[in-house]
């Protein structure tokens, strides 16, 4: 089936929303691993720059704002700041992160496996994504959870994996929900018949569709948070 070639000004604008995303990964990284910043918990290392990847700017204000607080160096002068005592947005902005992380980067290995190998459900690879980005999220989502769940309770690696399954699961459903509506309005309404993987327009739509992620897991992640399934970061 013949794609829909995006025009050139779109391009464009794609190709300066994925160089914003990765400047702003590159900015947060460089803190982090070249200037001595590196997170009390180790997987926030990791969840920072790639949250970046899709909401930039906003992150790496976020970051300076919020999550450097959280860094070894400040942690051994003022002690790590209380979470019953911040502000509710940012216990569930940090939680969705850290979900969102996983999710974004199974999401990407997914996206390149059907394209590299020519997958198709019903004749449409769009329809083969959502499967295979849906369990490698799950499942990176589940590995990112497992490594911030164990450490604060201190459980077994069991114990573990199964508090990771049950404070993350439902997390990543309502989060790959948000992106999979907006991988199908820009695929069959906006770029009908859709658009190919190799262009920067498509990743810019991917990086629009997990914002809209973020915010389809945030009543679910508040839920969580209140029922005590997931920790409070």
């Amino acid at each position: 089936m013949e794609r829909f070639q995006p025009p050139g000004w779109v391009e464009g604008i794609g190709w300066l929303s994925l160089a914003v995303g990765f400047a702003s990964a590159l900015v947060i990284l460089i803190d982090i691993f070249f200037l001595g910043y590196r997170q009390k918990m180790w997987i926030m290392n990791l969840v920072y720059p790639i949250t970046a990847l899709y909401w930039g700017p906003v992150s790496v204000w976020f970051y300076f704002r919020h999550g450097r607080r959280s860094a070894k160096p400040l942690v051994s002068r003022q002690g790590l700041p209380d979470p019953d005592k911040l502000p509710r947005w940012n216990v569930l902005s940090k939680a969705i992160s850290h979900c969102g992380a996983g999710c974004t980067l199974g999401d990407i290995g997914a996206e390149w496996l059907v394209y590299s190998f020519a997958l198709t459900i019903g004749g449409k690879a769009l329809y083969a994504d959502f499967p295979l980005d849906f369990a490698l999220a799950w499942l990176l989502g589940i590995v990112f959870q497992y490594f911030t769940i164990v450490p604060m309770r201190s459980i077994g690696r069991v114990r573990g994996i199964w508090a990771a399954i049950k404070a993350d699961t439902l997390s990543i459903i309502a989060f790959q929900l948000g992106l999979f509506l907006g991988m199908w309005i820009y695929q069959e309404i906006i770029f009908a018949p859709g658009l190919p993987k190799t262009t920067a327009t498509y990743w810019m739509m991917m990086q629009l569709s997990m914002i809209l992620g973020f915010f389809t897991a945030w009543p679910v992640n508040a839920w969580l948070v209140r029922a005590e399934w997931k920790e409070r970061m």
